[in-house]
């Protein structure tokens, strides 16, 4: 016999007061307690509701597909660190993709489309929660090799193996979900989207929480920690020999740009997880507070995703000149003029070996016109 795992209400109505876990993805914040009976006409607040997902959805599908398709489409931008942020941004639209189905659901306060888009869109939302932050942890080892073994690193670190990784991490993000694709199910007495665990099923619920937080979180966090503490370590050491060289310099500015990126989802998801753990070892009453906290806690962790975008081109000339030659604001001295900045370099041997090091070094900086 299974058991219901109770659900926050989002919507900020709080017509059926209802007391539960917090379920692990935040797409379930949206899946109400309250009775198809109950929901009538739209609360005030599901208006604001809605235009916010709306606002999410498109600024976060417009920017990613924007990401998807620079990197695609030039060959400058194939480089190893960008074959992870493609994988990121993959991730991050699959995110996104899911706020029609969440959006609607928390504006009129039950599930409207079928058990299967339920497994579908839980499963999904899961993975791309996964596939981010192992995508981030890939990254940040890669950097470390890159800055700590840079002459071993190089045999191995190429756009080849990193699309290799990025196939493992969707492998090992879709094994870690399968209990939530399985249990995934339109729960009829709530007409809502969750997880429906088997007896004992609160205590499914705790370790499938905890599993989730420390693999899918806290323990990718610790490897990224330890990854930027040995490059602080190698380039404090090396500083004094390197630090004035152009690749000291590319090196410094491309791990300060990875940093950012991994420090924003930090911020963005931190306090979701935080709460996951403290509301299992103490049940947060649910009110209209509490309930606008839970919402905004989702809409951060969709902010993520909506603002990578913007995160690359702020951090990278590439990125930002790549983006402006699709979206037509920018003459040939773009991306284009890195071709023909290629061919004057290849006139002098040694210059051009000093690029092609660039690539792999710096794959944030434009100084050179290759670097991405």
């Amino acid at each position: 016999m299974e058991s219901p795992t109770p659900s926050f209400h989002m919507d900020g109505s709080n017509r059926t007061p209802a007391a539960g876990n917090f379920n692990l993805t935040p797409s379930q914040f949206g899946y109400s307690t309250t009775n198809l009976s109950d929901a009538g006409e739209p609360m005030p607040t599901s208006v604001v509701t809605a235009v916010i997902y709306s606002i999410v959805f498109v600024v976060g599908l417009l920017g990613n597909t924007l990401v998807i398709y620079v990197v695609l489409r030039y060959a400058k931008m194939k480089t190893v660190t960008n074959m992870y942020i493609l994988n990121l941004a993959l991730a991050d639209e699959l995110y996104i993709l899911g706020v029609p189905f969440i959006g609607t659901n928390s504006v009129i306060s039950y599930w409207p489309y079928g058990e299967f888009l339920c497994k579908v869109c839980m499963t999904a939302d899961a993975m791309s929660q996964f596939t981010s932050i192992f995508c981030l942890t890939a990254m940040s080892i890669d950097r470390c090799l890159c800055v700590v073994y840079p002459l071993r690193s190089a045999r191995f670190r190429n756009p080849r193996v990193a699309k290799i990784c990025n196939g493992m991490v969707w492998v090992t993000s879709f094994l870690i979900v399968l209990p939530i694709t399985i249990y995934a199910q339109v729960q009829e007495s709530l007409h809502s989207c969750n997880l429906s665990w088997p007896e004992p099923s609160e205590l499914w619920s705790i370790a499938f929480i905890l599993f989730t937080a420390t693999v899918g979180f806290f323990g990718p966090l610790l490897i990224m920690c330890v990854c930027y503490l040995l490059i602080v370590i190698k380039m404090r050491s090396a500083g004094v020999r390197v630090g004035r060289t152009r690749r000291g310099r590319s090196e410094r500015k491309a791990t300060r740009m990875v940093v950012v990126i991994v420090l924003f989802f930090v911020f963005c998801w931190l306090p979701f997880y935080v709460a996951n753990i403290v509301n299992l070892f103490h049940v947060i009453p649910e009110s209209n507070a509490t309930a606008a906290l839970f919402f905004f806690l989702v809409i951060l962790t969709y902010v993520n995703s909506c603002a990578n975008p913007f995160l690359y081109g702020f951090l990278s000339d590439n990125f930002k000149q790549s983006f402006q030659k699709v979206l037509c604001c920018h003459k040939s001295n773009g991306v284009g003029a890195t071709d023909q900045l290629g061919s004057r370099h290849s006139a002098h041997k040694g210059l051009k070996m000093e690029v092609i090091g660039n690539l792999e070094t710096d794959p944030f900086s434009s100084k050179s016109g290759n670097s991405q």
